[in-house]
């Protein structure tokens, strides 16, 4: 049995909540019909601590690492954040645009931000990603597939909507463990 369910204002229970300023309404009449996997760490490489969620909410202090400097003025967000161990964090209610995906497209649409819901797993391109997060990333799509069935078989990476730009979530992660994952879970 799934251990997560969507509420009726669209947050992921349970799951840590911590609201972002940075989002925005979807187009009318957009639904929800991907979901991106990204990979994100702060400083680069480095795992925990509150910096993840001071930049998904604007108080990265730019002196507090030299990295920060480069990219405390950001107004990003995501939906979800995975953690290593596997705590997941809610910055954005799924029926509202977090800014995730940048310049992108994905199937000859512009702006996934605009129909996508965004997946952040702590981690970097060439460290595997840990038990916990597979696990926890397979629930919630599922649970996200029953709640907006239009992003059903619809997960890609960051780097597959803005090729060039982006990597992630790297060549450290796992497509077919998680597809796995997914086929063992709705057997469930």
């Amino acid at each position: 049995m799934n251990p997560f369910r969507v509420s009726a204002e669209h947050w992921l229970e349970p799951a840590r909540h911590c609201q972002s300023p940075n989002h925005n309404e979807r187009p009318a009449g957009v639904p929800v019909s991907l979901l991106v996997v990204h990979g994100i760490s702060l400083p680069p490489g480095e795992f925990g601590g509150p910096w993840i969620d001071a930049l998904f909410t604007n108080t990265l202090p730019p002196e507090g690492h030299p990295y920060f400097a480069e990219v405390a003025h950001l107004r990003v967000s995501s939906h979800l954040l995975i953690r290593r161990d596997g705590e997941i964090v809610q910055y954005v209610p799924f029926h509202r645009r977090a800014w995730h995906a940048g310049q992108s497209q994905f199937a000859g649409r512009d702006n996934c931000n605009d129909f996508s819901i965004g997946i952040e797993l702590e981690g970097t391109d060439d460290l595997a990603y840990t038990d916990a997060q597979y696990a926890q990333l397979a629930a919630v799509i599922l649970v996200l597939e029953a709640n907006y069935p239009t992003c059903r078989n619809t997960c890609v990476g960051h780097s597959d909507i803005a090729p060039g730009r982006k990597t992630d979530p790297g060549p450290a992660f796992d497509w077919g463990r998680l597809q796995a994952l997914l086929r063992h879970k709705e057997d469930e």
